[in-house]
């Protein structure tokens, strides 16, 4: 395990969102969008339930993540539901997240609160601060990616695409090679479900130069958990030092781009720091300090947990 540092939290937390951003005017619009491919962000750029949900998820987190887990599943289950309830609740959230919390607002307790058919991708594209808060325990990662994906969503594989998230951020942190992801996440997350493990292995399979869109098309479109992680997986491995690159990549699929571009982005922003960000995307992104703040509880939060002294003015 790697000392990973503030820059590598912030550019995870700010990835995510850009690339939530710059997916979401395509999210659904086929092959051609109208105005075009995406290449930049809109200014101001808004993001969608996507960091919205990863952002409640970081924040029960903070809140109780070294209590014991029923605790935290509990912060958790209440952080969405207060989500749910928001007014800023606009961005055309997932309909089986919707469902789930209707239930837990009803009474149901979280680990029966899920929509035991679904297989969406809403687990996959929020467990980024996971990835963050437990790297280097990869026990409580997957317990925890894994249970709070099961609040909203049952189907196995909408299971194994939280923890993928999770566990990629993770190795990401670490600066892991990325040629070697791929088959760590299958070690990792595989025999959940044979859907998702097929669909990591097809990636595997796909050139890594040329224009990535034709391949993306054989991955799926993205609202399924396995379709998403292996689109997000494949744009990163396209492009690993070249955060951009990947996020341009996800949110010009033709499909759930939003959250293709989101979970890519979380991973590139992990592996290559904020530095590679372009600034003035960080500069134009929906509550940018706020998006900053929450990376840097966690970076703390992970500090303090591994008993890592704190330097002052120390950005490491």
């Amino acid at each position: 395990m790697s000392t990973p540092t503030l820059e590598q939290y912030r550019g995870a937390i700010y990835g995510l969102a850009i690339g939530d951003a710059l997916g979401w005017p395509k999210e659904g619009t086929g092959p051609v969008h109208v105005d075009g491919p995406v290449s930049d962000l809109p200014d101001p750029a808004l993001y969608t339930d996507d960091t919205q949900m990863s952002l409640a998820l970081a924040r029960a987190l903070l809140r109780a993540g070294d209590d014991s887990h029923e605790t935290l599943m509990q912060a958790v289950a209440e952080e969405f539901a207060a989500w749910g309830m928001s007014p800023d609740n606009n961005r055309a959230p997932g309909a089986t997240c919707m469902r789930a919390i209707g239930r837990l607002r009803a009474g149901a307790p979280w680990a029966e609160a899920g929509i035991a058919s679904s297989k969406g991708c809403g687990t996959a594209m929020r467990t980024a601060p996971v990835g963050l808060y437990y790297h280097g325990n990869d026990d409580q990662l997957r317990d925890v990616a894994r249970d709070s994906s099961r609040i909203t969503h049952g189907h196995t594989c909408a299971l194994a695409g939280g923890i993928a998230t999770a566990f990629l951020v993770s190795r990401a942190l670490d600066r892991e090679d990325p040629s070697r992801m791929p088959a760590q996440l299958l070690e990792f997350a595989g025999g959940l479900c044979t859907e998702f493990d097929e669909r990591i292995r097809q990636m595997q399979s796909l050139p890594l130069t040329g224009d990535p869109l034709p391949h993306c098309r054989t991955l799926g479109q993205g609202w399924v958990a396995e379709e998403a992680v292996a689109l997000a997986l494949y744009c990163f491995v396209r492009t690993p030092e070249d955060y951009r690159a990947t996020v341009v990549a996800g949110a010009n699929i033709e499909g759930d781009s939003d959250s293709v571009a989101c979970i890519a982005g979380a991973i590139s922003g992990a592996y290559n720091g904020e530095r590679s960000l372009p600034p003035d995307w960080i500069r134009r992104i929906e509550d940018s300090d706020y998006l900053g703040q929450v990376a840097e509880l966690l970076h703390a939060g992970w500090r303090q947990r591994h008993q890592i002294p704190s330097l002052g003015g120390d950005q490491s």
